[in-house]
């Protein structure tokens, strides 16, 4: 089963349509005792993305019967159904609203993704941008771009190679295990620059426009990586997990890393992890 860019416009518009309908209106506007937290302190939940997910859900098993739908949300309470992302003909990951603690702070960097998943491979995905509404989108073998409301399309393209001392870019190390947490903290000052926005949709944006040279990252759940990855790849970047196998959405500890070639990938990594490591 392949995925056609007419179908990705439906995802795209049901992700917006969440956006204008239930996250925009509670943006710096969530009622007391709308947010609470999951696995700590940084790693929250609001009404604005559970609202968000069941409406996306919701489109997306009418515009594509018998789909399976795996929501961050839902598999937050039932973790089971990870497990429909193997070998299922067609399945969507969603992530309502990606960069939780900054938008409970009143933050703009926020956005809404879904990925199309068929038999286990990552075939199209969305990351919208709720403030800037529009749409960064990419069809696995037909390339990648930004669309706007009214049609128009940009082309994504990765920045050019850099060496490591020049490489700017994302290092999510906070869910790293000791002691390799303790040696990509000291090894950060090798690179060119550093930094965590905690939100993975806009710093895939970022590596696939681009605007910097690398992302690393460490826990990988689906809905916050296989829309990113892919937009990336067809941006024309090279990404990897940690140990130089090919990305697999059904993996959530392999680690990632994402760069411009494979030359640059392996530099970062043994910038970060040590040389071997």
């Amino acid at each position: 089963m392949t995925f056609s860019v007419s179908q990705l416009s439906t995802v795209e518009s049901l992700l917006r349509d969440a956006a204008r309908r239930e996250i925009i209106p509670r943006f710096r506007n969530l009622a007391d005792g709308s947010v609470r937290t999951k696995s700590g302190p940084l790693d929250l939940v609001t009404e604005a993305d559970v609202a968000a997910e069941a409406l996306i859900t919701a489109g997306l098993r009418q515009a594509f019967p018998g789909c399976v739908v795996v929501g961050e949300e839902a598999a937050t309470d039932d973790p089971s159904i990870l497990k429909g992302l193997v070998g299922a003909d067609l399945a969507f990951v969603v992530d309502p609203v990606d960069g939780t603690a900054n938008f409970a702070s009143g933050l703009t960097l926020f956005g809404v993704m879904a990925a199309a998943i068929v038999r286990g491979e990552v075939v199209a995905s969305v990351i919208h941008d709720p403030m800037g509404d529009d749409s960064a989108m990419a069809v696995r073998g037909e390339g990648a771009w930004i669309e706007t409301p009214d049609g128009k399309r940009r082309d994504l393209r990765v920045a050019a190679p850099a060496p490591a001392n020049r490489m700017a870019g994302n290092v999510a190390w906070r869910f790293l295990p000791e002691p390799r947490k303790s040696t990509v903290c000291a090894n950060l000052p090798k690179m060119g620059g550093v930094w965590d926005y905690r939100c993975s949709a806009h710093e895939y944006r970022m590596v696939a426009a681009g605007h910097c040279h690398f992302l690393f990252f460490n826990r990988l759940y689906p809905w916050d990586h296989a829309p990113g990855w892919l937009l990336h790849r067809e941006a024309g970047g090279y990404g990897m997990q940690l140990d130089g196998t090919s990305y697999d959405p059904t993996r959530t500890d392999a680690g990632l890393i994402c760069a411009p070639d494979r030359e640059s990938w392996q530099a970062v990594r043994d910038t970060l992890l040590g040389v071997g490591g």
